[in-house]
């Protein structure tokens, strides 16, 4: 047996080490370490509630609107307030501007360049490969890079920018949009769906929202390989035979995303069952955090309304700072690709059932997101009426308790609040990459990127095996919000 230390990880937000333990060229167990301390739960404590708002945004710079609208949901919880349309509308339309931007900073910046390394050169499709995605080089990683830019407009014309913008509140948006913002606003959006549509998908994006199967998605793509950067992706998948590799736990978990003025979803949550090929309802009561083998005190899994964060750097058996976030005692997987299946659509529920969750899946239901949401956005600020009411005061008991759900790009994201005396009582927060890169807990069962990293091939003399980077780099990790 072979022990392989990889990391840091670079092309990661936040500090990285995955431990490996290899036989016969494949990985046979592997140990995700999550090495940073930082606090932000403590932090929190005996604050007034609405620092929280300015507090947690700060957890994360590339997914800070999802701690925000996490934070003010929470306490909106808790005051029972509800927002005005307006608000609802533009909250969904600050989530969605910053997670659409993630998915496409990691498909262009952080696993597309992969592909580009010098262990592919023998491949058909290296040069192009090169062309489209080099690191700094590439052309169509230049493009996305100016694209993202640009949409970014988009937050500092309803936040005030970005990240740690203070416009998001319990009651819905401190910042109103004028009826000639909303065009502006909707020009920045076309322009945005012009690149993807231009230089990702090569297609409108409604023609590949609309692929209802693998046998159609094959028959998309054979008609113009190389035509779209998610064509391209899915010729060097088949000839890497990337579905092969990362296979999830076999549930995927979505609280749901953008919520509507309605009290649903534009994208509907629940937990997918792969097995039973069933959609189940969450049950918030049966989550538990285990800090078994976290550098944490306590050995008895806890709800995050009972949970606490205490350093302990000697514990016997720890080995990184996340805890291990279990549903009913089971390991879960989060993601767009939760979302894609607890949703119900077509494509990814059919490309599921025939190979699992896997890197070719995960990277697949990324970009059909993207295709799927924009036109929401545009349907969003069509419907925002800019005479009337973007916000709704709040006000918070001295005492009570609140839950804050929403969706970031990397997957289900909760906040629990308790609030005594005015004061917060307690703050526990269970992000996406604390769910996806959990550790062992206390029945010694992995969490689901060290499950999916078992069997991933690994080189004689590699000290960064190319495969477990396209492992870890399909859970688009955020090591920074895991670390909270």
């Amino acid at each position: 047996m072979t022990r392989l230390i990889v990391g840091p990880f670079n092309r990661v937000e936040g500090d990285l080490e995955v431990q490996l333990e290899l036989a016969e060229g494949r990985v046979a167990s592997a140990r995700v370490n999550a090495p940073m301390y930082r606090g932000f739960e403590q932090m929190l404590v005996g604050r007034e509630p609405h620092d929280a708002l300015v507090i947690v945004p700060r957890i994360c710079g590339i997914c800070s609107v999802s701690q925000s609208v996490a934070a003010a949901r929470a306490i909106a919880d808790a005051a029972g307030v509800e927002l005005p349309p307006n608000g609802v509308h533009v909250t969904n339309l600050m989530l969605a501007c910053e997670n659409l931007a993630d998915h496409v900073s990691h498909f262009y910046l952080f696993f597309m360049p992969d592909f580009a390394r010098p262990v592919y050169a023998a491949r058909a499709w290296f040069g192009e490969a090169q062309r489209r995605f080099a690191p700094l080089a590439g052309e169509h990683a230049r493009a996305a890079l100016a694209a993202r830019q640009r949409w970014f407009e988009i937050m500092g014309t309803l936040g005030g920018k970005w990240p740690h913008t203070q416009s998001i509140q319990p009651g819905g948006s401190a910042r109103a949009v004028e009826a000639a913002e909303r065009l502006r606003l909707l020009a920045k959006v076309r322009e945005f769906r012009a690149f993807l549509e231009a230089t990702t998908f090569g297609a409108p994006l409604e023609e590949v929202a609309a692929l209802d199967s693998e046998a159609a998605l094959a028959r998309w793509h054979a008609a113009d390989p190389l035509r779209g950067d998610l064509r391209f992706f899915l010729t060097l998948a088949d000839d890497l035979q990337l579905a092969t590799l990362g296979r999830g736990p076999g549930l995927a978990l979505s609280y749901g995303a953008y919520r509507q003025p309605d009290g649903s979803h534009a994208l509907a949550g629940g937990v997918w069952n792969e097995a039973t090929r069933t959609l189940a309802g969450v049950d918030l009561d049966a989550i538990r955090e285990d800090a078994t083998h976290a550098w944490l005190a306590g050995d008895t899994p806890l709800h995050p309304r009972e949970g606490h964060t205490e350093p302990r750097i000697d514990k016997p058996g720890g080995y990184t700072w996340n805890k291990a976030p279990r549903l009913a005692g089971r390991v879960v997987e989060t993601g767009a690709i939760a979302r894609q299946l607890a949703s119900g659509h077509p494509l990814i529920r059919d490309a599921v059932l025939s190979q699992g969750t896997n890197v070719r899946n995960r990277v697949l239901a990324r970009l059909l997101e993207v295709a799927r949401v924009l036109p929401m956005m545009e349907a969003w600020l069509a419907a925002l009426a800019p005479r009337e009411a973007f916000f709704q005061p709040d006000h918070l008991p001295a005492d009570g308790e609140g839950v804050g759900l929403t969706e970031a790009a990397r997957g289900a994201l909760g906040h629990w609040l308790r609030v005594q005396r005015g004061r917060i009582a307690n703050y526990q927060i269970v992000a996406p990459t604390s769910w996806n890169f959990s550790p062992r807990d206390a029945a010694g069962t992995p969490g689901a990127l060290e499950a999916a990293l078992v069997g991933a091939p690994v080189l004689q003399g590699e000290d960064t095996p190319v495969a477990v980077q396209h492992v870890v780099r399909s859970f688009d990790p955020c090591m920074v919000c895991t670390v909270h």
